[in-house]
């Protein structure tokens, strides 16, 4: 008997390649395009990109004669991704909803539907690798580990976007064009005349398409007129306050501590229309001018409406050497080397997708995790996942928490 697999078709040409190789390589192929996003209560614009998405999608899959249909998971969309990123950035938290769709849609509810159609595995066109290795339990016992592993195009690796999959997810899953370079993947589908050979990437959210995400929030999240004040370099807040007598873990608190700003601590530089609406780090969309440098976002207070900045991407305000990870909020991929309380882990990390991934240290406390980097790290953002990796395999991943 054949392996049969479900193959999230988007429109996209990875997604394309994929369904090719797998058929290939022998498999009972189905495609299967999710539909995420219709709900006219808001308007994201005059076009309809899922549309043309689905269209191609079918083309490609008449192309490669396999069978294909639509699933419309529009309203599981809106409850575990587009409500809750609402709800996220209302409260100062920068949410990432690409990690989200793939954890609560693609391998949680695309898979179960996959899975009632009799597959044995769900296939995407991420760029990244699967591996699999047999361990020896503690009590003697064997188990099979799956494991996460960088895509082989150093330009494309995705791995950071699944970052919060399961053992359970990742063994049903396939990644086929992990393997290949970008330009080789346009390769095989200008030489299959896939429509999709020359389509651009998208560049939306996993389900906005072609939107500003500004544009989309203010859908819901209603206009709020504030202050920005902007926060002088030498502020006497950033003198760092050594405590001969301080434990690793109060040092450790210390870094990821972020700055409780104030008014008086600053000049009023501008207005802005929703603190909600902005992020650590951020630089564009403040319409401020008149300084030497640009200004960078540096901390946000979504109750009192007010924006703090600083002067150029070196401030003070954008750095900090470690981050905290709430015990509800980590989660471990391999939960074979899960920490234990008072255990320590050199890791590689990033805290945002295309980093390049920095040196750190994990740190297991009773309330949660700390990430200590080398370097300090720029515009660490609530909200935002951390990955830790061994290598080029991503082992654990956590939301960034405010201390």
């Amino acid at each position: 008997m054949k392996k049969r697999v479900v193959v999230g078709l988007s429109g996209g040409v990875d997604s394309s390649v994929a369904a090719y190789l797998l058929k290939e390589q022998g498999y009972e192929v189905i495609g299967l395009f999710m539909k995420n996003w219709h709900d006219d209560s808001v308007t994201i614009s005059n076009e309809c990109p899922w549309l043309e998405d689905s269209n191609d999608a079918l083309m490609v899959a008449e192309k490669l004669g396999i069978p294909f249909q639509t699933v419309d998971l529009s309203e599981q969309y809106k409850e575990k991704i587009v409500d809750y990123m609402f709800k996220e950035y209302e409260n100062g938290r920068t949410p990432n909803p690409d990690v989200l769709c793939n954890r609560e849609i693609k391998f949680e509810v695309f898979m179960k539907i996959a899975l009632s159609l009799g597959a044995d595995y769900v296939a995407t066109g991420h760029y990244c690798r699967k591996d699999e290795e047999v361990i020896t339990k503690a009590d003697g016992s064997k188990e099979t580990v799956y494991k996460l592993l960088a895509g082989v195009d150093p330009n494309k690796d995705q791995s950071y976007f699944l970052c919060q999959l399961s053992q359970e997810q990742l063994a049903k899953a396939l990644f086929p064009v992990g393997e290949l370079l970008k330009p080789e993947v346009r390769e095989i589908a200008a030489k299959m005349n896939l429509i999709t050979a020359d389509k651009k990437d998208s560049q939306g959210l996993c389900f906005i398409g072609k939107v500003r995400l500004p544009e989309f929030l203010q859908q819901q999240l209603k206009r709020k007129d504030g202050f920005i004040y902007e926060i002088p370099k030498d502020s006497p807040i950033y003198k760092k306050q050594e405590t001969a007598t301080a434990s690793l873990e109060e040092a450790l608190e210390r870094e990821a501590k972020s700055i409780v700003y104030t008014p008086e601590m600053g000049k009023k530089v501008g207005e802005h229309f929703g603190a909600h609406f902005f992020t650590i780090g951020q630089r564009k969309g403040l319409n401020v001018g008149g300084t030497a440098e640009p200004l960078f976002i540096i901390g946000t207070d979504v109750k009192e409406n007010i924006i703090y900045t600083g002067q150029g991407s070196e401030h003070p305000g954008l750095f900090h050497q470690s981050l905290f990870v709430k015990e509800a909020e980590i989660h471990w991929i391999r939960e074979d080397l899960a920490l234990q309380e008072g255990e320590t882990m050199p890791i590689l990390a990033r805290i945002r997708y295309r980093q390049p991934l920095q040196k750190a240290v994990l740190h297991k406390v009773k309330e949660g995790l700390y990430v200590r980097f080398e370097q300090p790290q720029s515009a660490i953002t609530e909200g935002q996942f951390v990955s830790w990796h061994i290598d080029d395999e991503l082992i654990g991943s956590g939301v960034i928490s405010k201390i």
